[in-house]
């Protein structure tokens, strides 16, 4: 008897061995490669499945009050340089709050906010080289541009001559309507337009370096900040922490003037040398005359000419935070100075690779707050209300 399979009788092969064991290896190899074909094939057929348009579930505000609730938008199927995002950590941007409040101009409701957003590539069109399902990819304030004028040539997408189609709100040339932003499940994007986000990093903090890192972080490569120049930092909330931070990695001696007393101490914890009050005038006269740049990220219009009289001879302060008529600059006092008042907004495809980058590389992040989807509208409030500390992230794992 066969002690294996308790058989009375069993044949053998030439070599001894059980015909019967011999037979079912044979059986077990010959199986082999059509199984891997029938998972291979499976596998083909999800990653096709990813490519195809779909519903998404996402969170919109439907009107000025910010009343955010669930709502289906549609993404486009995947072509050939696309890849396909599922957001893991989208951030809020003061911008969302402007544009549903319709501070810019009235919006299209239903809103889906959100162009700060870090998550995993799961689908590639059949030309991309840049990313590979898995990775981790970052989308910021905008996802297409001509690509081919003078401004887009010159790594300056922001301000395609022909119109940049922005992360929201914005006319969607590829599908038609308007683009839907961050606060959604997934994502479909041209390659050129995601960023890499490199491993290791906490990817919820560095979701805020897509709008908030590039917009401050912008300012000092294109007036050259230099280590050991005065820097100042007017206002500290979500742009300006990070402002803060950026610029004390470069080297820089930052001073901070913020309006919120409990700010002070999380200044020089970011990496500031000074902050002051903006009520403190003593240490307003203190400051006359000492700066090489100044850098406002107040997001409401309020009178700088305080601030252009910090600046050094020659010198320039520049606004990215109130994109509304100025206030409050003296041609005469500005004339004396030789001061320079400019302006400022996000940047381009390479130099916000490169804040990300350079935060990873110093390891610079957002100081932020988690929340669910369903605090999207308290989140807001709290952000208008200057309590934010200092980026409320949402969690769409969550979702």
């Amino acid at each position: 008897m066969c002690q294996s399979c308790n058989d009375t009788f069993q044949t053998l092969t030439r070599d001894g061995e059980s015909r019967r064991n011999f037979l079912r290896s044979g059986t077990a190899l010959a199986a082999a490669p059509l199984a891997a074909s029938v998972a291979t094939q499976a596998v083909a057929q999800e990653a096709g499945a990813s490519l195809e348009a779909s519903e998404v579930q996402a969170w919109a505000a439907f009107d000025t009050d910010g009343s955010f609730a669930p709502h289906t938008i549609p993404r486009r199927a995947a072509g050939p340089k696309d890849v396909v995002v599922e957001i893991m950590y989208s951030s809020i941007c003061h911008s969302d709050i402007h544009t549903y409040k319709g501070d810019w101009g009235m919006p299209q409701f239903p809103l889906v906010p959100g162009h700060e957003m870090v998550g995993r590539v799961v689908g590639i069109g059949a030309e991309v080289t840049k990313f590979r399902e898995g990775d981790v990819a970052g989308v910021g304030t905008m996802v297409d541009s001509c690509g081919t004028c003078a401004n887009c040539l010159a790594d300056r997408e922001q301000n395609c001559l022909n119109g940049t189609t922005f992360t929201y709100n914005s006319e969607d040339k590829i599908s038609g309507g308007v683009t839907y932003g961050g606060y959604s499940k997934k994502i479909v994007v041209k390659e050129d337009f995601a960023l890499r986000i490199p491993p290791g990093v906490d990817l919820a903090g560095f979701a805020p370096l897509l709008c908030a890192g590039i917009t401050t972080f912008s300012p000092i490569n294109h007036w050259d900040l230099q280590p050991g120049q005065r820097y100042g930092v007017i206002g500290m909330g979500g742009l300006g922490h990070l402002a803060v931070k950026l610029a004390a990695a470069k080297g820089a001696e930052v001073v901070v003037f913020t309006t919120s007393e409990d700010k002070i101490a999380d200044a020089k914890a970011f990496g500031a040398a000074e902050a002051y009050l903006w009520s403190d005038e003593a240490a307003m006269r203190s400051q006359m005359g000492s700066f090489d740049l100044m850098l406002s990220t107040v997001p409401v219009a309020y009178p700088m000419q305080q601030f252009l009289n910090l600046l050094k001879l020659d010198k320039t302060l520049v606004n990215v935070g109130a994109l509304f008529p100025i206030e409050g600059a003296h041609g005469m006092m500005m004339g004396f100075g030789r001061q320079s008042l400019a302006g400022s907004m996000t940047g381009g495809i390479a130099e916000t690779q490169r804040v990300i980058d350079f935060a990873a590389h110093h390891g610079v992040a957002a100081t932020y707050e988690m929340i669910t989807p369903e605090q999207i509208g308290e989140a807001c409030e709290k952000v208008v209300n200057k309590q934010a500390r200092y980026r409320y992230v949402i969690d769409m794992t969550k979702a």
